[in-house]
């Protein structure tokens, strides 16, 4: 829909991929929850992934232009692209590990 309506206002619909779209849409959902950006060890956890593939996923997102970033300042990101251009932020279901065995 967000597409279509896109093409009818003659506006491009931005590029990225799905993941980037979730890191996105968890940013911006981030945001505006708790009034600030969220730390990389925020989507670290939210996402369940390891530091340096947030962090790489960061400069891309801002090589791509899609986030803005204030060097040497935490909790800097800028989300650029138009909240109705953001897909709807997915749940990650993250497997609990445990040492007790089960019966």
């Amino acid at each position: 829909m967000n597409r279509l309506m896109n093409q009818m206002s003659g506006k491009a619909a931005p590029r990225f991929t799905a993941k980037q779209g979730q890191y996105l849409a968890f940013i911006d959902a981030y945001l505006r929850v708790n009034r600030q950006p969220p730390a990389e060890r925020d989507i670290q956890r939210f996402f369940g992934v390891t530091p340096p593939t947030v962090h790489q996923m960061i400069l891309t997102l801002e090589r791509n232009g899609l986030i803005r970033r204030t060097s040497g300042a935490s909790r800097s990101i800028e989300v650029l692209v138009s909240p109705e251009d953001l897909p709807v932020l997915q749940a990650t279901v993250q497997s609990v590990k445990t040492s007790v065995q089960r019966y």
